[in-house]
């Protein structure tokens, strides 16, 4: 009996506290799987989600395709979905002028800020650093007539006889210790002279902040004035509108006639494309067609950098000889050839 009381005695039940770890553990570790779960759980409903979207957009294009060939198989269909096609593709391809162009004027004026801002630098930096070198000589000058003065005190002192030594020797000694301690202070001097020179060598140019509201406006006229360029190169044979609604609208929504229709209008088309792509831009046309548009247009709010449309809603037909015309033409309004997304903002 006495080893079977000694056998129980050595298998002690665990303390009360590392029980207790124990549990904290456990449902330590519960609540991170269920977090766990929960986050593989969400991940799924994302991925089915993205799954019938995908779905859903495959089957708007099958759903285009099937209506686009029907059109194409239909005689009196397919000469439309052709014109139709060169429609948009005008539009397409003035959209990507028109944003060539607002891209090349946004970096042309941030370029002309960095290098104003560089000059303003550059002359700030130089004119500091010609103060600071302009001290270092003068003070260099001061050192060196302080060092000629202290040569010439010791020299006397070294030199000087016995009774002389005992009659000016001690006021000379502290002449010698006082110039010997403006020596010290003027070389601190230099040496903190030379820290300044050398904070002013490590400065680096301010930061480009982004162009400021004026530029903004200035920008967003020129771009008008371009837009409105493009409006008035295809206004002719309704060339611009037909681009825009080809653009907006789905083929077969718009119906340009039998054959003999759609071939004058692809006609008309190719001619004028010929003829503007052939034609050089005015960059004195553009300024003075922008300046008419800044002087009618009208902001919202006083930080805005795009007008309200209805307040630039005139085109400006600015000829070569400087004769401007007016004619009812809502570029921006009706955002001819995407000009909204382009305007700097």
């Amino acid at each position: 009996m006495a080893g079977l009381t000694g056998i129980f005695k050595a298998i002690d039940a665990p303390p009360p506290e590392q029980e207790t770890d124990k549990l904290k553990d456990l449902f330590r570790n519960r609540a991170e799987l269920k977090k766990e779960f929960a986050a593989l759980r969400n991940e799924k409903y994302e991925l089915e989600d993205r799954v019938k979207e995908h779905r859903a957009s495959i089957e708007r294009v099958k759903q285009k395709l099937s209506h686009l060939e029907s059109l194409l198989l239909d005689p009196e269909w397919v000469h439309n979905v052709v014109t139709f096609y060169q429609l948009r593709r005008l539009g397409a391809h003035c959209e990507s002028r028109l944003a060539r162009f607002a891209e090349q004027l946004k970096r042309q004026r941030e370029k002309r800020i960095e290098d104003r801002l560089m000059a303003e630098f550059r002359e700030i930096h130089e004119q500091k650093r010609a103060e600071v070198e302009a001290r270092i000589g003068e003070h260099r000058m001061r050192v060196q007539l302080l060092e000629d003065r202290l040569q010439g005190e010791r020299h006397k002192l070294q030199t000087m006889g016995g009774l002389s030594k005992i009659m000016k020797g001690k006021a000379l000694e502290e002449s010698v210790e006082e110039i010997e301690a403006a020596v010290a202070e003027a070389q601190a001097g230099e040496a903190e002279l030379l820290r300044e020179l050398d904070e002013i060598e490590q400065m680096s140019p301010p930061p480009h902040e982004g162009l400021q509201l004026a530029d903004k406006r200035s920008i967003n006229f020129m771009i008008l004035s371009y837009a409105q360029q493009m409006y008035l190169d295809y206004f002719e044979d309704d060339l611009a509108r037909m681009a825009k609604e080809a653009s907006d609208k789905s083929v077969g929504a718009v119906n340009y006639g039998d054959k003999a229709d759609c071939d004058e209008i692809l006609e008309r088309l190719w001619k004028r494309k010929d003829e503007v792509e052939r034609k050089e831009n005015s960059t004195e046309l553009l300024q003075k067609r922008a300046k008419l548009i800044s002087q009618h247009a009208i902001f919202r709010n006083a930080d805005d950098a795009a007008p309200k449309p209805d307040s630039v809603a005139t085109v400006f037909d600015v000829n070569l000889n400087g004769v401007v015309s007016k004619l009812d033409g809502n570029v921006l309004g009706e955002n001819y050839f995407g000009v909204a997304k382009v305007l700097s903002r």
